[in-house]
């Protein structure tokens, strides 16, 4: 067999400076992969999405010292040949009051690392540890979490919500308040900057083109999950209950 070529850690304290600035770089690079919205690069918007994003993951990653009461862990892959070089990073949430369940909140793959099996090891050590595991994807990406263990139970908003269970955990999530980060003086100069860079008409055509594109994914979601499991669970907002 072949040598494999990259190994993954599982962190549950905050990361030293080298990790957590190369996983902000790949929230930077991916974030229309990550952002609820999907927000294409073509986008006026895109720079405040990647700030807004980056600023979440950021508190997230902070928060696994303890100091915002939240239950955060971080599994990373390593490049075999260079330690150093992170080429993928698992972000989750475990869940209050059941030891089993956790939520996953973020994971990226360097592209020219995908179709390698990374995601799919970290998701393995992950669920090592917390075999009752959500997430939430668009519809496109619903095969490739199939493939790795996870069934659909219903719609969210513009995302698909999957579990490795037929049903949710009947725990408590908590996560952090992102309202703060998107009403922040840093965001309202972004806006300011880009405002001026490209005029009022082209933004507030940016914003119509997001509020479409989020208003066409959630069809799509309800769509497909009406087709799997009908309309109720099409309708159904199922999750964690969030603290």
């Amino acid at each position: 067999m072949p040598s494999p070529t990259f190994t993954v850690m599982r962190l549950d304290a905050t990361p030293p400076e080298s990790i957590k600035s190369q996983i902000m770089q790949m929230v930077i690079d991916y974030v229309t992969e990550l952002s609820m919205v999907a927000i294409a690069p073509s986008n006026p918007l895109y720079p405040l999405y990647q700030y807004g994003v980056g600023h979440e993951v950021h508190q997230y990653v902070q928060a696994m010292d303890g100091s915002r009461g939240i239950a955060v862990e971080l599994i990373v892959a390593l490049d075999a040949e260079d330690p150093s070089i992170v080429i993928g990073f698992l972000l989750y949430l475990p869940v209050q009051q059941d030891p089993q369940a956790c939520a996953v909140a973020y994971m990226a793959v360097q592209t020219a690392r995908r179709r390698q099996g990374v995601a799919r090891t970290m998701l393995e050590k992950m669920t090592e540890r917390y075999p009752h595991a959500e997430l939430a994807c668009f519809v496109a990406k619903v095969p490739v979490f199939e493939a790795l263990g996870f069934q659909v139970l219903g719609a969210r908003g513009p995302q698909v919500l999957m579990n490795t269970r037929e049903q949710q955990t009947e725990g408590l999530l908590a996560v952090l308040d992102i309202a703060p980060i998107y009403n922040s003086l840093e965001v309202r100069q972004i806006h300011s900057y880009l405002l001026k860079q490209h005029g009022k008409r082209a933004m507030t055509d940016a914003e119509k083109q997001r509020d479409r594109h989020i208003d066409q994914l959630t069809r799509q979601a309800r769509l497909f999950v009406n087709g799997l499991l009908g309309e109720s669970g099409a309708d159904a907002f199922i999750g964690p209950r969030l603290v």
